[in-house]
């Protein structure tokens, strides 16, 4: 009888395992079938689009579609305190369970029941995220398994790791901020990647209520909220007792801060060009770009409140953008300050005159030992003019560039044709716009519009040789100019060749004998200012052996400003950008090994002097006014007035509105006292009858 029932006993025992085991398999297998059906929430978050220095460090971000920071953020460029925290305060055993913490879940319904009222939560972290991607309710029942069925389901498609980057970029922190990565930025003004035990708390304690522990809001509810979390992680182990004291002391933030936004209108720039890119690699560099933003403030700070300024910095040897300022700040004022400058199209005043000189080296018209005239001239019925309206004479063609003499580079392109300066131009990337579209000589004296980007890179070319060198922002060469020929002759990622090796040294070495700012360093830096017609621009731009700098300053919107010059202006502001890039300029290249270095005396006979093209058409012994030159205006000294006849042969009479003043002279130089100020028609005549004129004002 024992025996038998022994054996019932097992049996029925065995019989309801088996019940028991099938029920919990078709539990289970109902369970995992519920999961599987689950229809997901999007896992693509949208993120912030950012554009990066060439560091890998932001220069500015953009908020998202909703207006809200979200960053993206990699697992491991967050600081390991704030993970252990997190997990330690949110969720033990986030490593061990499958999305749902039973253990968890039990204690809570457990300590609801003896309590009357619920004292903790059962939420994992990935039910959190569950909850974050659906933007669902906290509280009730059918929202809590909504959550967990989802977390149940994420837990099957994604590893833990990539759970954690979800909740890393969607968690709340109060206002528009998501995420750690925004909230560390916007509240320590900082990468999450290194925190504080004091920040790390913060940044774990502020999900939890959002908007009640805002510290800019209530920083006593974030103080005790903190405290809480590094408590919490003291009794874990995740940090010492001490740190948890040091970190209470800590002040709290309690403002937000700005988001980076450097660089902003190149940033603008390369996001238009490739809307559908997340992440943006510039070559900017992140500290000299402040440093010149910092510096061009500053620039136009004293000069009222519509004075712009653009400036850039490179790399002449790569063509990489290391600084771009498109104005003194990125905001709607009166100086239109989201306007780019550095893409305006203006006039370059003087500052295309280097590429004229290059050229006419290349053509053998000049070099830098060469005489040429300073004098008046008329070129078919355009009769330019000194800016300081003063002709010197017979000049050196080093002295007419660094002097900066209109008359001998207006000669020199009437030689080679403007049509060769345009070509020049185009060779370098520079999209030349000329009023009417037919170029003429005043080219060369600022008669076009290009931006100062394109002049960066022109100089930029001149600085490395002689061969174009395009202008870029972006890691891969896309950003700027052209990387590629497209037929115009605009310049290729190789380069094309804009003027002889020989022709660029000559040129840069002129430049560098060009007298500096007041005040500014004695450091034989090659530059160029420019002031264009109006005094509507103010350029200088220069470079040493590895940067080029360039600086533009105006209105934005074109109107003049009395009496800027870019060499009063300008100037000093390129060479103070040039010491905020370097403590000490780096050296030009030695002369190329075909260069003639001597003396005008030594040159070959075509290049003692320059002659314009219609030279062997005029008489060669004709007389001609030397001083003072046609259209000068000359100040009349007590002693008289300085009258020099060149050419011609003795003796000479000269002449005053048809008066004769001399007569007979053996000599070329005269002094002759003059009635009275005012404007006066000096003639000369030789023995040979042959005449000139100039007109002159005296005052």
């Amino acid at each position: 009888m024992r025996a038998a029932w022994l054996r019932f006993a097992l049996g029925l025992t065995l019989t309801l395992g088996l019940i028991f085991s099938l029920l919990l398999w078709l539990a289970s297998e109902a369970l995992d079938a519920w999961v599987e059906a689950t229809e997901l929430p999007s896992i693509a978050v949208e993120t912030s689009v950012e554009v990066l220095a060439r560091d890998g460090r932001l220069l500015r971000a953009y908020t998202v579609a909703d207006g809200r920071w979200r960053m993206t953020v990699e697992p491991d460029a967050v600081d390991p305190d704030f993970t252990a925290m997190l997990i330690a305060y949110e969720d033990k055993r986030f490593y061990n369970h499958g999305g749902v913490d039973t253990l968890a879940v039990l204690r809570a319904v457990a300590q609801a029941a003896w309590q009357g009222r619920v004292v903790s939560g059962g939420s994992t972290l990935t039910m959190q995220v569950a909850r974050l991607l659906e933007d669902s309710g906290t509280g009730k029942l059918k929202g809590k398994l909504r959550q967990a069925r989802v977390a149940l389901a994420l837990e099957r498609h994604l590893s833990k790791t990539q759970i954690l980057q979800l909740y890393y970029q969607v968690a709340p922190y109060g206002g528009n901020l998501e995420g750690v990565r925004a909230a560390s930025l916007a509240y320590f003004g900082k990468e999450p990647k290194r925190l504080t035990p004091a920040q790390a708390a913060l940044l774990v304690a502020l999900p939890q209520s959002p908007e009640g522990r805002r510290p800019d809001r209530a920083p006593k509810a974030a103080i005790l909220a903190r405290e809480k979390i590094l408590a919490q992680a003291v009794s874990t182990g995740v940090i010492l007792a001490e740190q948890a004291q040091a970190a209470a002391r800590e002040p709290m933030p309690t403002r937000r801060q700005n988001f980076p936004a450097l660089a902003p209108h190149i940033a603008d720039r390369v996001v238009a060009a490739a809307p559908d890119t997340q992440l943006h690699r510039t070559t900017l560099d992140a500290a000299l770009q402040t440093r010149i933003e910092e510096l061009a403030t500053q620039a136009v700070a004293a000069h009222g409140d519509r004075l712009q300024v653009a400036m850039v910095v490179a790399n002449h040897s790569t063509g990489e953008v290391l600084a771009s300022v498109g104005s003194a700040a990125y905001r709607a004022d009166a100086r239109l300050g989201f306007v780019d400058m550095t893409r305006a199209f203006r006039s370059p005043g003087s500052t295309l005159k280097p590429l004229v000189y290059g050229l006419a080296f290349d053509e053998g018209l000049a070099h830098p030992e060469t005489l040429i005239e300073d004098r008046a001239m008329d070129f078919g019925g355009y009769a330019p003019q000194n800016f300081d309206k003063i002709f010197r004479g017979e000049v050196r063609i080093r002295e007419a560039l660094q002097q900066s003499l209109n008359l001998p580079v207006v000669a020199l392109t009437d030689a080679l044709g403007p049509a060769k300066l345009m070509s020049g131009l185009r060779r370098a990337g520079v999209d030349a716009r000329v009023p009417g579209g037919k170029p003429g000589l005043a080219v060369a004296l600022g008669g076009v519009g290009v931006t100062l980007d394109d002049m960066v890179g022109l100089y930029a070319t001149i600085a490395r040789g002689g061969v174009a060198q395009p202008l870029h922002f972006t890691v891969d060469g896309s950003g700027g100019k052209s990387q590629s020929s497209n037929g115009n002759g605009v310049a290729e990622k190789t380069g094309l060749r804009v003027m002889s090796a020989v022709a660029a040294w000559q040129v840069g070495d002129i430049l560098s004998g060009v007298a500096p700012p007041i005040g500014a360093p004695v450091n034989r830096l090659p530059y160029k200012t420019g002031t264009s017609y109006g005094h509507r621009d103010a350029w200088a731009i220069g470079f040493d052996g590895t940067h080029v700098i360039g600086v533009w300053m105006g209105r934005a919107d074109g109107t003049p400003v009395p009496g800027v010059f870019g060499a009063d202006l300008a100037a000093p502001l390129l060479f103070q950008a040039f010491a905020r890039v370097k403590r000490k300029l780096e050296p030009l290249p030695l002369p190329p090994p075909s260069t003639l270095m001597v003396a005008n005396a030594s040159l070959p006979q075509p290049l003692r002097k320059f002659r314009a093209r219609n030279a062997a058409f005029v008489a060669v012994d004709a007389p001609a006014v030397d001083f003072p030159p046609d259209g000068a205006e000359v100040e009349l000294m007590s002693d008289g007035l300085l009258l020099r006849v060149r050419g011609g042969v003795g003796p000479f009479t000269w002449l005053a509105d048809g008066e004769p003043i001399v007569v007979s002279a053996r000599g070329r130089d005269q002094l002759v006292k003059m009635p009275s100020p005012g404007f006066v028609e000096l003639s000369v005549i030789d023995s040979t009858g042959q005449s000139a004129q100039a007109k002159v004002r005296l005052r």
